[in-house]
């Protein structure tokens, strides 16, 4: 079906991919993994025929679909032959109502108005989109947009889908929901899809083959077994079983369930290791009944939270909790109509300049936002004279964050965990007393977020107080010492993390489920008790 042969892409003499071949089968749904920078997002630009044609850079090899080669193919042809949905697919639509964004491929591909109308009902019954036709996008979750996304896509009946990050930005259960439509679709239709994203525990169990780049060995297409073995760092699953003497390569919860019963009588009697903050610990953050309106809708309601020095909360909740608006709320970007914000004793909208910047720190959900020239260098110097920090300041958190960029780069040409990486070391340069992060390990792979895990841990113990929104459960569940559960912008639940997130199905992270009912978090915390 996919046919690579010796595909080679360079940017600015620096190459991305290097000979690259490989063929992909019809129907077959593979994985597509790598560190942060790795090609992921080009080799699919390759595929897609947006590499180098809009995108720049020199192109090698041959790329075949279905036996039609790409530089034989007409682009509206090839368009129709693969469809690609971005990571943040609400960037890419250009109609306003569901209904009429799923239609707009086939309007630009001159279809009769009979044929778009029987195509739109298909995919609006496919994709369970019915009873959305007449929403507004910008009214949609995320894991709806996608589904939008996926069903435009699909209009133009192409033979392979590209997603990239798919699930990056959504909560759980909306992940599960993408995921689980992708399958059927490679079930049900045959489509050959390839699905690049860094959450391996979220996809892995339903790839046929993995594509794995930049190891050791080359560019891998291996079957899934073999291929947790091979990620720097292995995922959680296959963590478990190999702490409860097992050889298999579990894939499922369910999975792992059945060979750590041997690690269960091993924790029998240990007691999961608590993070507790000193109750004499002032409070940095305090919100006490807080209301947040936008054109007449509450965003928040009566929100009352506390967070002391030296202590990181995860605010977790579905897409459209109000989980960012309270970040921004502590930046002050938001000035509550009934209640009062304090963050070091001071109403957050009443700081301006350095002040400001003394005090919180933002990592934007779109980090692109904090940039401000065209090269990572004079970005990085740019940042330590905002911040009136030592040169090199902001550069050295860049090379320990994402190690691969180069200072020539655009900072917007980066791959989306190099640009968050460039935006944390600008946050972090200052070094605020309240750090505040909008999903933070969105785009980075393991080694990158565990650097941002040992950054937030030497944050807080530097007496800093860190807030996250975050759907990564693993990620609150390895560094947070309390959690707040958003929903429909009130909280839900609020507590410590192992008492919160142990008590959770949706936010229960995979330690959690695969050794229920005991309740431990982490695998770390695991190893760290039977060590």
């Amino acid at each position: 079906m996919i046919e690579l042969k010796g595909v080679g892409l360079t940017y600015s003499e620096l190459p991305v991919l290097n000979d690259l071949s490989l063929r992909i089968e019809e129907g077959e749904l593979v994985l597509l993994a790598g560190p942060t920078g790795s090609g992921k997002s080009s080799l699919l630009s390759v595929i897609n025929g947006l590499a180098p044609q809009f995108t720049g850079g020199h192109l090698t090899g041959t790329v075949s679909i279905d036996g039609h080669h790409q530089h034989q193919t007409d682009t509206s042809d090839w368009s129709r032959l693969v469809a690609t949905v971005m990571q943040s697919p609400i960037d890419s639509f250009v109609a306003d109502v569901v209904e009429d964004e799923i239609a707009f491929g086939m309007e630009t591909h001159g279809f009769a108005p009979e044929a778009m109308r029987q195509r739109v009902e298909e995919v609006l019954d496919l994709l369970g989109l019915a009873d959305l036709r007449q929403r507004p996008i910008s009214t949609l979750s995320g894991g709806q947009q996608q589904r939008v996304a996926i069903a435009s896509a699909l209009t133009l009946q192409p033979r392979v889908l590209l997603l990239d990050e798919p699930t990056s930005a959504l909560d759980p259960t909306a992940a599960d929901e993408v995921l689980s439509t992708v399958h059927r679709l490679v079930h049900d239709l045959g489509l050959t899809v390839i699905v690049a994203e860094h959450r391996i525990d979220r996809i892995i169990h339903y790839a046929d083959r993995v594509l794995l780049l930049s190891s050791d060995a080359g560019p891998q297409l291996v079957n899934p077994q073999a291929a947790v073995r091979l990620f720097p760092t292995m995922p959680t699953l296959t963590q478990l079983a190999e702490l409860a003497g097992s050889n298999e390569s579990p894939l499922t919860v369910r999975d792992a369930r059945k060979v750590v019963e041997p690690l269960r009588q091993l924790l029998d009697g240990h007691t999961p290791p608590l993070r507790l903050i000193s109750s004499h610990q002032p409070h940095t953050i305090e919100l006490h009944d807080v209301t947040i309106k936008r054109d007449r809708s509450v965003i928040l309601s009566g929100i009352s939270m506390e967070c002391a020095r030296g202590s990181i909360t995860a605010l977790m909740g579905r897409n459209g909790a109000g989980k960012s608006t309270l970040l921004h709320t502590l930046v002050g970007d938001h000035k509550p109509h009934a209640g009062r914000v304090a963050v070091d004793g001071k109403p957050p909208h009443d700081l301006h300049g350095a002040a400001l910047v003394e005090t919180v720190g933002l990592v934007p959900q779109q980090p692109s936002d904090l940039f401000l020239t065209d090269r990572v260098a004079d970005e990085c110097r740019m940042s330590d004279r905002l911040r009136s920090v030592p040169a090199g300041t902001t550069r050295a958190l860049l090379a320990l964050l994402s190690p691969a960029v180069e200072d020539t780069q655009h900072p917007r040409d980066l791959s989306e965990g190099q640009r968050l990486g460039l935006a944390l070391a600008i946050s972090l340069a200052g070094n605020p007393d309240v750090l505040l992060l909008d999903e933070p390990t969105r785009g980075l792979d393991s080694q990158g977020k565990a650097r941002l895990i040992e950054l937030l841990k030497s944050a807080a113990r530097d007496g800093r107080t860190v807030v996250l929104a975050t759907h990564d459960v693993e990620l609150a569940a390895e560094v947070a010492d309390n959690v707040v559960v958003l929903s429909e912008g009130e909280v839900v639940a609020a507590g410590p993390a192992h008492e919160v997130l142990t008590a959770s199905t949706m936010f229960a992270p995979i330690a959690t489920k695969v050794l229920a009912p005991l309740q431990w978090l982490t695998v770390n915390d695991v190893r760290r008790s039977l060590s």
